[in-house]
This record gives C-alpha cells, sequence and structure tokens, in this order.
C-alpha cells in the first residue's frame, strides 16, 4: 500500500486544447497533493499530447505523461484503457481522477476493473481524511436525494469521477516548473475491438446550456409548451439559455438535451434564474453550483428557496413579465 504515492489525472484533450474538465481536475488534484505532500501527475493521450505538456505544468502538474500516437487522437476504449492501465501500473498513483464525461465514465470502470482500484462515480466534492489520508468522496446517491460519502479503505488506486464545473478551474502560472515525460507504450492493435467510424458534432444554436453565463430554466409550473417558450424571451435579452427540470423535457416542453439536473447537463452559471419548479434534489444537483440562483414560485414551501440566493414567492405569470421588462429596460441603458 505504501508504494502507491501522488494523483493522477486522466486528461482529455479537446479541439488540440486540455479540455475544461481537464483544468478543472487539475485544480482539485492540486489541492489533493498539495494536503498529502505527493505531487501531481496528468496522462496526455494523443498524437498531439506533447505539445500539451507545458500547458498542464502550468495548471498545477508537476509530471505530464505523454502518449503520442495517432490510434489515441480519438477515443477508443480498448486503446485508451491499455496505455492508462500500463501506465498506473508502472507510476502506482494513490489517487486517480476522471472527468464525469462520456470518456471518464467509459474508462474508469473499465480501468477499475482491470487495477482493482476503488471507484465512485459523478463526486460533488473530494477531500482529503487529515486522520488517514484517504481520499473522501461525496456524491448523490438515491436519485439524487441524498449525498454519501465514500471511502477506499484498501483498494488501490482510489479512483474518482468528478462532475464538471463542480469546482473553479485550476488558476495558470506560466512561472510553475515541471516534467513533461514522453511514455514509449507500444499498442496491442489486436486488442482494439471497436472501430470509431464517424463522429458526428452536435450543432446548436445560441449559447450551450453549459457554458452559458446566464440560464433561465422552468419546470412543471410552467403548465404548458407555449407559456415554456416565453423563458426564451428573457433568456435572449440576458445573452443565456433556457433549460428545464425532467418534467419539463419529458412533457415535450424542452428538448431532452436542454435537462437540468442528475441525469441531465450540470451547469453553474452566474445566474441562474429558476421559473416555476419546485426544486427536487435531482434537479438542484445540476444547478448548485451557480454563482446566483433566483427562485420563482408561489409555493412559499418550494425547496428551491431552500438553495437560493434570492426568492421571490409569487405566480410567474406574474413576476416573470415584469422581470422581462425590467432587464429589456436595464439594457436598452
Amino acid at each position: 500500500m505504501d508504494n502507491y504515492k501522488g494523483v493522477l489525472v486522466c486528461g482529455e484533450i479537446a479541439e488540440g486544447q486540455l479540455a475544461p474538465i481537464t483544468i478543472e481536475l487539475l485544480g482539485v488534484g492540486r489541492k489533493l497533493a498539495d494536503e498529502l505532500g505527493e505531487g501531481l501527475s496528468i496522462l496526455l493521450m494523443g498524437s498531439k499530447s506533447g505539445s500539451l505538456g507545458q500547458e498542464a505544468i502550468a495548471y498545477g502538474a508537476d509530471n505530464v505523461y505523454t502518449v503520442e500516437d495517432s490510434i489515441l487522437d480519438t477515443y477508443n476504449s480498448d486503446a485508451y484503457t491499455q496505455v492508462a492501465a500500463d501506465l498506473c501500473k508502472k507510476v502506482l498513483p494513490s489517487i486517480m481522477l476522471f472527468g464525469h464525461t462520456d470518456i471518464g465514465c467509459d474508462l474508469s470502470p473499465r480501468l477499475n476493473g482491470r487495477l482493482g482500484g476503488g471507484l465512485s462515480m459523478e463526486c460533488m466534492a473530494l477531500s482529503i481524511d487529515p486522520a488517514t489520508k484517504l481520499l473522501v468522496s461525496t456524491r448523490p446517491v438515491f436519485g439524487g436525494n441524498a449525498l454519501a460519502t465514500m471511502v477506499s479503505k484498501s483498494a488501490r488506486p482510489q479512483m474518482a469521477t468528478m462532475r464538471a464545473k463542480i469546482v473553479p478551474p485550476a488558476e495558470r502560472n506560466d512561472a510553475r516548473q515541471g516534467k513533461v515525460i514522453p511514455v514509449e507504450d507500444k499498442i496491442d492493435a489486436s486488442a482494439i475491438k471497436v472501430k470509431v467510424i464517424e463522429r458526428i458534432k452536435e450543432e446548436v444554436e445560441g449559447v450551450k446550456l453549459e457554458d452559458a453565463e446566464f440560464v433561465v430554466a422552468g419546470g412543471r409550473g410552467m403548465g404548458t409548451a407555449q407559456d415554456f417558450a416565453k423563458l426564451r424571451e428573457l433568456a435572449d435579452i440576458l445573452g443565456g439559455a433556457v433549460g428545464g427540470t425532467r418534467v419539463a423535457c419529458d412533457e415535450g416542453w424542452a428538448p431532452a438535451p436542454l435537462q437540468i439536473g442528475q441525469s441531465g447537463k450540470v451547469v453553474s452559471p452566474k445566474l441562474y434564474i429558476a421559473v416555476g419548479l419546485s426544486g427536487a434534489m435531482a434537479h438542484i444537483a445540476g444547478c448548485l453550483g451557480s454563482k446566483c440562483i433566483v427562485a420563482i414560485n408561489k409555493d412559499k414551501e418550494a425547496n428551491i428557496f431552500n438553495v437560493a440566493h434570492f426568492g421571490i414567492v409569487g405566480d410567474w405569470k406574474e413576476v416573470l413579465p415584469a422581470m422581462t421588462a425590467k432587464f429589456k429596460e436595464l439594457k436598452a441603458g
């Protein structure tokens, strides 16, 4: 057990750059490594991963392991698992972090099975127990209605996937020093059973929900698709995006990709305006990272008011038009 040291981030590359989730993981990974008094490393895979080494160091990594192979330019379960498992067996990280992304959700269980580690998925917080020096992972359970803390006492590495936008990104410091270590890992082509034929990028009109600084979201209380569509005017004035609860999406008032919550998107805008939604835990799990939450609901006991920074008890049919008109007036100057 004492042979396992340090924190290893399994990095993701998007359009030739470190993916935002990777920069967030470097931030939380740095904090964990400092509390342990150990090093922070990152694994980058892809033919151009070497060019991102210094950037990863600037965001907090002490060591950057790069595997430059064109086979790894597109995510492939078999190839990524093979490379990451081989590296883990060499460097023996005590903690391994993944984004709770499509890649992280596919790769982490595979690695966990191969390495015999202890995996907690969809974590919302990570910390080090000061007494035991073990990783403490906090994640939603029971459909998001409760939070549980998980500890792996004996399995190594301690592994966790982290939700996006839960923690702030690492601060860049170009003066930081570290090592870029190329890994000469020959990939066994015969072990790759999956072939990626085509990638289709989802086209989104306007601001992407998960990237929006302003989000206007509606729930069951909106009542109809026609009423739900009234959220768009306020979102457009703010330059933001519209989102919905599971109920709103199930009713067809909003497309499924706009669902916010445990089974949908996670957002952390500067301003989150919740209209006619009760605040089920599963939904709150997707917006709790918002800098400011404003809730509009005629039920003063609605759970959304327990997390809102500002609450308006009233009928959204009266409040929303007034709010929209005021924002419009302010924007017009």
